[in-house]
């Protein structure tokens, strides 16, 4: 029986899916399970690992079944996850000492701001291409050894281990054998040097990590391990975090080429090539990918809430009933009205960074309903694209012209990927595979177990679905783009 399947797990922020993809790369079949999300806290956002473990093996289970063939068919299994989301577990036991705290959460806020005040940021940022945020896990994990009675202790004599999502799943998949990460994921704790390719013992010294917590970094496709848990001995060959995940999955392998994934948050790359680019707009700088030990560098924008902000519309304030209809309500508002929504639930991410900044809702009148919020809301989605795109040009002024191409839940609405080329005045390109993420995984294993083409035969493959040009005249884009700038404006803090 020839093994020519490839397993990708895509562990997200709020579900946990399983694709397998057959050699010419299409879906075969999908299998998807949500799980709860946790807020102890004012600004908290906690996962129990034990749900993020059992919905990734859930859904890998039926996505076999679905597919209709042997697990012994998997040639390989690729993993993609949300990044920087931290863990701590029992090496012994795999019993987690804390809930997995998520990459929204804000708690260390105050953390952060007293380790700004002592000069620290510009030499963190030297090392690891990241700003001085929570949002990055090294001051998560210092939170739970700080808060967790006997977790720093534990650690201290080596009992304890230290992952993020797609370390805990590893772990848990090789029953303990293989603890270790990829470039990309330890990229993204604030505890990896970017330019040496290694933890960086002067920022374990500062944020107070012992060593032996760490993970093993190898290539985005290595040899990871094997699982025996799915009724076969499947080797893991391919990891990257989500959204360098995207960037494979969307061949963006060329310097110069951009990506921006639209799901929970949203997130723009920009690949540098084997530079990184320093940025002076508060930009991330990031390893895109590493392969065969040579990291591909990228300049990153994070938009904490994109989808999420859809999800409010519908769980929080009840006027939509499925993600679907606030693109249909938004193409019926009212034009007269310039609604502005600042969805800074947890903050706001790049260009501007300000973990204190609230959201807001600016220009209601008694005439504003259910459609001129919808559209708001999406195009809080653009507006943040564009902030993201005009600090990626200043930085790196090979950008000019770039074409977007795009991925995500909500590239499926025609009516927000053409304002989003209105207010970008850029084209939008759609791929025909839209599950770009999971895709740039299994690529990863596929490629690593020699079934699948290189780059340049992968990117041969890439196809384009849709793309959208702009149609918004220059002078209605000025005068929407003007106000949300004052807008945004308003709720700054920093």
């Amino acid at each position: 029986m020839t093994a020519k399947y490839i397993l990708a797990m895509d562990q997200g922020t709020t579900s946990s899916r399983a694709i397998i993809f057959d050699p010419s790369y299409s879906v075969v079949a999908l299998a998807q399970e949500e799980f709860q999300q946790h807020f102890p806290n004012s600004g908290w956002v906690e996962h129990r690992p034990a749900d993020i473990w059992r919905t990734t093996l859930n859904t890998a289970k039926a996505a076999i079944t679905k597919a209709g063939i042997s697990p012994k068919q998997i040639a390989a299994i690729g993993i993609t996850n949300q990044r920087e989301t931290t863990l701590i577990w029992d090496r012994k036991t795999g019993e987690p000492a804390y809930n997995a705290i998520v990459w929204q959460d804000r708690r260390t806020a105050e953390y952060c701001n007293g380790l700004k005040s002592q000069g620290h940021e510009p030499s963190i940022t030297k090392k690891t291409g990241l700003l001085l945020d929570p949002y990055f896990s090294a001051t998560k994990l210092a939170w739970i050894l700080d808060n967790v009675d006997g977790a720093r202790a534990r650690a201290e004599a080596g009992e304890l281990a230290f992952g993020t999502v797609d370390t805990w799943l590893l772990w848990n998949l090789t029953e303990g054998a293989s603890h270790a990460t990829d470039a990309t994921n330890a990229s993204r704790t604030m505890l990896y040097n970017i330019h040496r390719g290694e933890w960086d013992a002067e920022l374990l010294t500062l944020f107070n990590i012992p060593s032996s917590l760490l993970p093993t970094v190898k290539d985005c496709a290595a040899d990871f391990g094997h699982s025996s848990l799915l009724g076969a001995i499947i080797p893991i060959l391919g990891i990257a975090g989500d959204q360098q995940a995207a960037t494979l999955g969307q061949a963006c392998f060329n310097p110069g080429m951009m990506k921006s994934t639209y799901g929970t948050g949203c997130f723009a790359l920009l690949n540098t090539g084997d530079t990184p680019v320093n940025s002076n707009n508060r930009l991330l700088t990031t390893i895109a990918y590493q392969l065969d030990g040579k990291p591909t560098y990228a300049l990153e924008g994070s938009i904490f809430i994109a989808g999420a902000a859809v999800q409010w519309l519908r769980d929080g304030l009840g006027i939509i009933d499925s993600a679907k209809q606030s693109g249909e309500l938004a193409a019926t508002a009212d034009d007269n009205q310039q609604v502005y929504m600042i969805p800074a639930f947890t903050g706001l991410g790049a260009p501007w960074w300000d973990p204190d900044a609230r959201g807001a809702l600016i220009g209601l009148t008694r005439g504003t309903g259910p459609a001129e919020l919808s559209r708001a809301a999406l195009e809080s989605v653009c507006y943040q694209t564009l902030d993201l795109l005009n600090a990626m040009q200043s930085d790196w002024n090979q950008v000019a012209d770039t074409v977007l191409r795009v991925d995500g839940g909500m590239v499926a609405s025609d009516w927000t990927m053409q304002r989003l080329a209105d207010i970008l005045q850029s084209p939008v390109d759609r791929p025909v595979i839209a599950e770009t993420t999971a895709l740039g995984a299994a690529w990863l294993a596929g490629s690593r177990a020699g079934i699948w083409s290189d780059q340049t035969g992968f990117a041969e493959r890439w196809q384009l679905d849709r793309q959208f040009s702009p149609k918004m005249s220059a002078q209605e884009r000025a005068y929407r783009v003007a106000g949300w700038d004052q807008a945004i404006r308003r709720i700054l803090t920093v």
